[in-house]
């Protein structure tokens, strides 16, 4: 079993769901046992440790190795800590046909695994960088509100590149999706339902706003593509209204999930279905339901420390994925972001999350090769 294994093994059996998608006092909640048991393992090692705080009781654990010479230059390796729910057996790992199971396998303890052991075996090699800096910075609530890797970037850190830890198959992606997330509300008219024809219904005015989305807006997002990314999307995910069947309801509301391309903002999302709207004779308020946008990513593929990972990786075209990820994060605050790692996204937030223990190890040997070859 290989190093990179046995640490995953003890990842996934140390619970890391996010708070926001956990009971109340649930005890699998929270990053902070994870991040503990991250430093005990830096510190064994012998790498500095250090908590930068977020949030109460949740932590971004950061440690780092400094080059013996001067810094020209600085690597930022960015897994999350957190993981969405599961069932008990699943926090239990489980190695079947070269496959290791469990949650959180390869979203993204699967990565954490692979750079925490990539900067281990580093620090102990002869052939580490002269004179670049290399961070490591589990970061927390990527699944929810990106609240670790925004008090990273507001802290003001510099780096000359992040890799971001998703699984992306191995391969180095320069570009992916962004997210907004909308809530549209409808006003009517209450009444009573033998008499309709006094109210206003909410409801049906909010059918034809769904309508509108998921027709003529959803062509209209068809015909606008990214090379990498295809065409932007909108789905309606949620809907709510009335309070009972011989009442017309005078409220309705929905959640819309609106995936952006690079370029797009939410002022420009805002204002183009305002005008779908007001073209189709439609009433709805727009709000955003999230705190802050997810906003997309696209670096520079030509962008030398990514050309060295790519020719490193042996990777000749630059790829992208449609999910968001905390790379937009922080090349949003000014360090350029490419996103890798092991593992297939299609098996992220299953019942039964997976891992390739090859991939897995690839992962570490690449990072590795990359590493060593900076000054």
């Amino acid at each position: 079993m290989s190093r990179t294994e046995k640490l995953l093994r003890e990842l996934i059996a140390l619970p890391s769901v996010n708070p926001a998608f956990a009971a109340t006092n649930d005890s699998r909640a929270g990053e902070q046992r994870m991040a503990d048991f991250l430093a005990a393992t830096a510190a064994q090692a012998g790498l500095p440790v250090e908590f930068q705080h977020v949030s109460p009781g949740r932590s971004n654990f950061i440690t780092r190795l400094s080059p013996p010479g001067k810094i020209q230059q600085r690597l930022l390796l960015a897994p999350h800590l957190d993981t969405v729910p599961a069932e008990e057996r699943q926090f239990s790992p489980v190695k079947k046909n070269g496959r290791l199971h469990g949650r959180g396998a390869c979203d993204t303890k699967g990565s954490v695994a692979a750079m925490l052991t990539t900067l281990i075996d580093l620090s102990n090699d002869r052939g580490r960088p002269a004179n670049t800096e290399i961070i490591f910075a589990g970061l927390v609530d990527e699944e929810d509100g990106q609240r670790g890797s925004r008090a990273l970037a507001a802290s003001g850190l510099k780096a000359d590149l992040a890799i971001v830890g998703e699984p992306t198959e191995l391969k180095i992606v320069t570009a992916h999706k962004g997210n907004l997330w909308l809530r549209f509300e409808t006003r009517g008219k209450a009444a009573h339902g033998s008499r309709p024809e006094l109210g206003i219904n909410a409801i049906h005015e909010m059918a034809r706003v769904v309508d509108a989305l998921e027709t003529n807006y959803a062509a209209m997002l068809r015909r606008r593509r990214h090379p990498l990314l295809g065409h932007a999307t909108v789905n309606v995910g949620t809907i709510a209204g009335g309070i009972q069947a011989n009442v017309v309801p005078d409220c309705c509301a929905i959640t819309v999930d609106r995936r952006t391309l690079p370029g797009e903002t939410e002022s420009t999302v805002h204002k183009e279905i305002g005008q779908l709207l007001r073209m189709k004779k439609l009433s709805a308020t727009i709000h955003d339901s999230k705190a802050a946008a997810c906003l997309p990513l696209e670096t520079s593929f030509k962008s030398p420390l990514v050309q060295q990972f790519c020719r490193s990786a042996g990777q000749k075209k630059a790829a992208g994925v449609d999910y968001f990820c905390d790379a937009a994060v922080l090349a949003q605050a000014g360090i350029p972001s490419v996103v890798f790692g092991p593992g297939n996204i299609a098996q992220a937030h299953t019942s039964d999350e997976w891992i390739s223990v090859r991939s897995l190890d690839q992962a570490t040997a690449m990072l590795l090769k990359f590493l060593k070859s900076l000054p």
